[in-house]
This record gives C-alpha cells, sequence and structure tokens, in this order.
C-alpha cells in the first residue's frame, strides 16, 4: 500500500511543482536580462518564497538552523552533502543570502524549467573539458560579486544514503583561490523523501538543512588542500552521524 500511496504522492509533488514553476518561471523571465549580481539579488527572495509555499503543500516541513554563522557583508564558500535530487531546491533557496550553484547542463534544457534553473546556476558539461574549465572561471567571478557558492564536494548524489562520500578537491581550492571562508552544510532525509528507487516514487518528510560555523581558510595554502579537505570531511561526516536519527 505504502508503494502505490508514494507513486500517487510522486505525481501530486510533481503537479505542484509545475503549477507553482509556472507562476516562478515568469517572474525569473522578466529579471533574467538584469545583470548579475542584481539579477540574483532580486531573484534569491522568490526562490526562498517558491520553496516556503510549495514545501507545506506537499506535506514537507524545513527546518533550517546555523543561519546565523552567515555575515551580512561576507560571502561564503558553502558545501552540502547531496543525497537526493531534491537538494538543491532544499539549499539553493535557504543559503541565508544570494547564491550560485554547480549544476549539470543537461537539466537546463527542460522546457520552462530550464530558464528558472539557468538563472540560479553555473552550468557544467562535465564531459567537455573546456566547460570544466570555463565553469572554474565562473566560480570565481560569483564569489568576486559578492554572492555565495553552493557546492556539493562529494561530486555525485550518494545513493548509498549512508553517512557521507569522500570530497573532491574542487570546492576547496576554489575557496582557496577566492580566499572564502566555508561553510559546511548537512541536508537530513531529502534522500527519503525522493530516493531514486522505486522510480517515480516519493514520501513526504520531515528536511533538515544545518548551517555549521564557518571553515577559517586563512592558513590554508593550495598546497594544503587536502588538508583542509580532510578537516571539513571530518566535521561534516562526524555531526552527520551525531545528528542523523534526531532530524528523523
Amino acid at each position: 500500500m505504502k508503494r502505490i500511496l508514494g507513486h500517487i504522492y510522486f505525481v501530486y509533488a510533481l503537479s505542484v511543482f509545475a503549477l507553482t514553476l509556472c507562476i516562478v518561471f515568469f517572474i525569473t523571465l522578466l529579471f533574467y536580462w538584469v545583470s548579475e549580481p542584481k539579477r540574483s539579488l532580486i531573484l534569491h527572495p522568490v526562490f526562498k518564497t517558491w520553496m516556503q509555499v510549495y514545501m507545506p503543500l506537499v506535506f514537507c516541513r524545513v527546518v533550517v538552523r546555523g543561519k546565523q554563522h552567515f555575515r551580512k557583508n561576507e560571502n561564503y564558500v558553502i558545501i552540502c552533502n547531496h543525497n537526493s535530487l531534491a537538494d538543491p531546491p532544499i539549499s539553493t533557496p535557504f543559503i541565508p543570502f544570494a547564491n550560485k550553484t554547480l549544476a549539470k547542463i543537461e537539466l537546463s534544457k527542460i522546457p520552462i524549467f530550464g530558464l528558472v534553473y539557468k538563472s540560479g546556476s553555473i552550468l557544467v558539461d562535465r564531459k567537455n573539458e573546456k566547460s570544466r574549465k570555463d565553469s572554474v572561471l565562473q566560480m570565481q567571478r560569483v564569489l568576486d560579486m559578492g554572492l555565495n557558492l553552493c557546492l556539493y564536494p562529494e561530486g555525485t548524489r550518494n545513493k548509498k544514503g549512508i553517512g557521507i562520500q569522500p570530497f573532491f578537491n574542487g570546492a576547496f581550492i576554489t575557496a582557496i583561490k577566492a580566499k572564502k571562508n566555508i561553510v559546511p552544510a548537512l541536508i537530513f532525509n531529502s534522500g527519503a523523501l525522493f530516493p531514486g528507487k522505486p522510480v517515480f516514487w516519493a514520501w513526504p518528510q520531515k528536511l533538515s538543512i544545518d548551517f555549521l560555523e564557518p571553515l577559517s581558510i586563512s592558513e590554508f595554502s593550495i598546497d594544503a588542500v587536502n588538508e583542509l579537505k580532510d578537516k571539513a570531511y571530518a566535521i561534516m561526516s562526524t555531526y552527520y552521524t551525531a545528528h542523523e536519527q534526531e532530524r528523523k
């Protein structure tokens, strides 16, 4: 019975997403040609309001902790765990200030959704070396403009749903080069909301995103990137393990 209800819920959640997306699409379209960072500063409250309306409509409560770690006149590299396709709609709108995330180019080709997706993302074609190099430059520009940058250092979704996968170096190299501190962020229960298997199945959840105290990069050089990466991984992995059960 739960499997059948999960398929029904998936169709319902997707339908509500599509309906609310149409409203957000027209708002995004109005400001799409505004230059950055002004466009992101305008659209971030729109995306946040969208998710604040959408999540209750699909019976999901989102609890945000640690917003006090963000200082108004500073921007950061936010590193986040990745368990589900639902993670970007949870993380990006609920980061306290305007931000962009690195995202796969394939989803930008979806009609209507693609425009909204592109407006909040740095697109990368992982199969194209030129695209990968250009995305690195774009991430630096985002930080130079004063926007936050949200990255998923695991590189891909954790399909096992257990703990946190090992990190890649990219997010930490970016932070060191841009001289921006790192805010670790942990999302809980997104994998249970939209696990990917069974296909076209979902189940409402209480979702949490916890922002931790920033990691200063001042003592780290590019040569010490592995040390910074290992420190961040240890902090996030320990926190995730300690709080996973109580966040359910």
